[in-house]
């Protein structure tokens, strides 16, 4: 915001410096300082958003850095200072950002759809990915799980979050579709209703190429074509008039080479004499005091000029305008206390229309930006006004009563469009050069044109959203097909293996089950077996022999005694391994060797 402010803000970039030097006495171009650090910050800014973004798209963890944390607290802290100032003491800079908006709109509704269709590449991966996740989950729930979701639905989670995603980016998108039907643009009408070009004052003569309100800057604005010229004057303490616009002579003279203590003196407590004396002309071939910071080079002729200008008088301009037939406009300042023409320059305001019409009927008072009726009331069909108060208070009423306009201080081109798509007479300007080259209002567009450029952007941009989200679906709908194919393959192998035979072999633990007394089952834990000291009964019809199959036929064993190895150890008795072969047993008297079973 503060950057964008700062851009279209650039034509009080003359006045922002000239405030700062009367702050700090140092002239500099403190206006493009403010206006470099705001893009190195945005720049900045959106460089960590940038990567941030990127690593979120890669799934890594973010980590900021504690020296971006604390050059983003302050990026913050700056913006909010600056932000502050302008609106508390340059609201005006608000309203210059609001008509660049009816110049720049159109076209800023075009740069808006162009960022929406690239912004929707990662919404619409987005919102695919959420459905896929959506469909699989749904592939792979079972019916406990179909239970389970009726208290936690993750599936609408899902879906909320699509539509978090989703539905915010379409209301936006359709908001910028029908944005053109609330735009308002002086600019777009049609060729025969523009009126004709404003004439151009050239304020204090044309400053970018000569000494502010010497006689140079004036022939300057006269060889560009200005149609009149705009001045200051300060009444000199022998009453003589004067062309000056500060309050001192520090800046546009040498005073602080001919006289340093009164550097900062109203001129108005100098005789004439020694006003016609310092050079006004030197400071401005100085790199460093060059009072615009687009001025193009001098020729070495136009600097020897300008080091030999001097403060002219008033009689010195009117000399020049009747020669070369232009009008003159003049702002006349109010002497300052103690001086001789205090007292005297009330009455003289006062009666000064009497007293001009008198003397002479050509001259025209000049108003303010004052009601209709109050300009009729005293005769004044001409205002000059400020533009950054005519245009929000409007128009129609002061063209509707035929009063000529004259607008300052304009010089940036898109400013001079508007004013001049506006229908506004005249303008003042510094930049007499540029201004006086236009032909043609820049930004200009008949109203068919903008609704014919309005429904192509539009169309155009739903042709790529519709194809990027195509592209997304398509490509999500081939993974969820992939993994179909492969889960119903990797099922179908489970399918059609064989189940793994058990077969038990018969010189197991098994046999000899039958054989041990019910007592002996019911035992847990360790527990021995010992053979009984009554004669046990025979067990050959007990135990039916166990015949192994012919594809179990194995080469024959040794005949040992059935042992169980117990390790020392709890887990190594959990990893005890069983070490069978077939007992000796004997069918006519049988016996039991002694056993030790840990329990698992």
């Amino acid at each position: 915001m503060l950057l964008f402010l700062w851009i279209e803000t650039s034509n009080e970039y003359f006045n922002f410096d000239w405030v700062t030097f009367l702050g700090t006495g140092y002239w500099f171009f403190w206006s493009i300082f403010i206006l470099s650090l705001a893009g190195i910050l945005t720049a900045y800014s959106s460089l960590l958003l940038l990567l941030g973004f990127l690593l979120l798209w890669e799934r890594i963890e973010l980590y900021l850095h504690l020296c971006h944390k604390i050059l983003i607290l302050l990026v913050i802290l700056l913006c909010v200072i600056l932000m502050f100032i302008i609106y508390k003491f340059w609201k005006e800079r608000w309203l210059v950002a609001g008509l660049s908006l009816q110049i720049f709109a159109p076209y800023v509704h075009l740069v808006s759809i162009t960022v929406m269709v690239i912004l929707f590449w990662p919404v619409a991966f987005y919102v695919a990915r959420l459905e896929r996740k959506v469909r699989m989950r749904r592939y792979r729930m079972t019916h406990s799980e179909k239970k389970r979701l009726k208290k936690c639905n993750v599936i609408t989670r899902l879906r909320g979050l699509q539509v978090a995603v989703g539905l915010p980016f379409l209301l936006i998108l359709l908001s910028l579709y029908l944005m053109p039907l609330g735009i308002y643009s002086p600019c777009i009408q049609e060729k025969e209703n523009l009126g004709p070009k404003p004439t151009i004052f050239g304020h204090r003569g044309a400053p970018m190429l000569g000494p502010e309100n010497t006689m140079m800057s004036f022939e300057k604005a006269v060889e560009h074509g200005a149609h009149g010229l705009e001045t200051d004057i300060h009444l000199s303490y022998d009453h003589v008039p004067f062309l000056m616009h500060d309050f001192d002579l520090k800046r546009t003279t040498n005073i602080g080479e001919v006289q340093p203590e009164s550097a900062f003196e109203n001129p108005a407590f100098f005789n004439w004499d020694f006003l016609s004396t310092p050079n006004a002309g030197k400071w401005f071939v100085k790199p460093e005091l060059r009072p615009f910071y687009n001025m193009k080079p001098l020729s070495e002729a136009d600097k020897e000029r300008a080091r030999n200008q001097s403060i002219p008088t008033l009689a010195d301009l009117l000399t020049l305008a009747e020669k070369e037939r232009k009008f003159v406009i003049f702002d006349l300042h109010c002497p300052p206390p103690k001086h001789p023409l205090r007292h005297t320059f009330q009455h003289l305001v006062c009666l000064s229309q009497q007293y001009v019409r008198s003397v002479a009927p050509g001259f025209q008072h000049v108003g303010r930006l004052v009601s209709v009726e109050t300009l009729a009331k005293n005769n004044i069909s001409i205002i000059n006004v400020d533009y950054k108060k005519l245009f929000p208070n409007g128009l129609r009423d002061y063209k509707a009563a035929n009063i000529h306009i004259n607008v300052y201080t304009v010089n940036e081109p898109w400013l001079f469009s508007l004013a001049w798509c506006s229908r506004i007479n005249s303008v003042t300007t510094d930049n007499t050069g540029l201004l006086s080259q236009l032909d043609h209002p820049h930004f200009f567009m008949t109203p068919k044109f903008y609704v014919f450029m309005w429904l192509l952007a539009d169309i155009i941009s739903v042709l790529f959203i519709v194809a990027i989200f195509c592209f997304h679906w398509w490509r999500e709908t081939e993974k969820e097909k992939l993994f179909e194919t492969s889960s119903t393959r990797t099922d179908l192998h489970i399918a059609m293996k064989p189940p793994a035979r058990v077969v038990e072999s018969p010189w197991t633990l098994a046999a000899l089950y039958p054989a041990l007394p019910k007592s002996g089952k019911e035992h847990q834990g360790h527990f021995n077996f010992a053979a009984p000291s009554k004669k046990l009964l025979p067990i050959k019809n007990a135990v039916t022999p166990l015949k192994p199959g012919k594809h179990e036929i194995q080469p024959p064993m040794p005949t040992t005694v059935f042992e169980l190895t117990q390790a020392p150890t709890r887990q190594a008795t959990s990893e005890a391994t069983f070490q069978t072969t077939l007992p000796t047993l004997k069918v006519d008297k049988p016996t039991m060797p002694s056993i030790e079973v840990p329990y698992p």
